[in-house]
């Protein structure tokens, strides 16, 4: 590929993607937002996380998982009941992964 349509695509790359993410910062005073769309963007982040976790849990190599002798499985009841035991996202992550490597790395799930 010639390197000058490389630059430039970087380039326009580079440009939209500062374009966009300073787009909030341009005005001098804040958008009113109506209230449906001020409750909605609350759960923005949710529902992100939802939909790249949800696959990895229920997925792999795009089929659904229909065995429990998967990692995955004993790891997300032991971060869930982490989580609603005391609410902490880091003990959270971390408990997962401690169920999960050894099932997955020890046994071969």
């Amino acid at each position: 590929m010639n390197p000058w349509i490389v630059a430039i695509a970087v380039l326009g790359l580079a440009a939209i993607t500062v374009v966009t993410r300073s787009f909030f910062f341009i005005p001098e005073r804040e958008w009113p937002l109506p209230d449906w769309l001020r409750r909605g963007l609350a759960y923005a982040p949710l529902a992100a996380l939802v939909a790249v976790i949800a696959p990895e849990i229920l997925m792999t190599q795009g089929h659904l998982l229909l065995t429990w002798r998967d990692a995955r499985w004993p790891a997300v009841l032991a971060a869930l009941a982490y989580y609603f035991w005391r609410r902490g996202i880091l003990g959270t992550i971390v408990v997962g992964m401690a169920v999960y490597l050894p099932l997955h790395i020890g046994l071969g799930w």
